[in-house]
């Protein structure tokens, strides 16, 4: 009996000692979609965090309008292009970027910047934005409680949409060929 309750105690100091404390679970998950051309080879991929609406009143309020807005939670969302392409009818080469948004109320800007690893829109540079371009805004038929985002494959490309709360937008990316 002695031997079995020293063989107890030993164990439990051994497991105690090699337990880990995980950190708790990021509000925000991470999140990544891809789209591919119809050859299956990839054409672009994004990679965001997806605050939840909880309640609360989105755009305009917790995003608010006519400011740089990280495009998600967290760090900035970075978009990396396969190969070159035309977004909303610019040019884009290949590489990997960050996505930043200026949400306004009946449209949207969508910005394309060479800086990445950034948290938030903190570390944002105007300076080295490669494209800004508008898109309107659209109303969902139901509330999104995530942010979300996704590609709809179309003929040559996809079109990313974006959407949160009763509000997306899409935006056309063509294969540049």
């Amino acid at each position: 009996m002695k031997l079995l309750n020293v063989c107890l105690i030993v164990f439990l100091i051994a497991f105690s000692t090699s337990a880990q404390d995980f950190s708790d679970i990021d509000k925000s998950p991470m999140d990544a979609v891809i789209t591919r051309n119809q050859d299956n080879s990839p054409l672009a991929r994004i990679i965001y965090s997806r605050p939840k609406k909880k309640d609360r009143a989105i755009f305009g309020k917790l995003v608010p309008f006519n400011k740089v807005w990280r495009t998600g939670a967290n760090e900035a969302t970075e978009i990396t292009f396969y190969q070159d392409v035309f977004v909303n009818g610019t040019k884009v080469k290949a590489g990997t970027y960050s996505l930043y948004t200026i949400p306004e109320e009946d449209q949207w800007n969508v910005i394309i910047n060479k800086k990445i690893n950034t948290w938030g829109a903190y570390g944002y540079d105007k300076d080295l934005d490669i494209l800004r371009t508008s898109v309107p805004v659209k109303r969902t038929a139901a509330t999104v409680e995530d942010f979300s985002i996704t590609f709809k494959p179309t003929t040559n490309g996809s079109d990313l949409l974006m959407g949160w709360d009763d509000t997306f937008v899409e935006i056309p990316i063509l294969k540049a060929e």
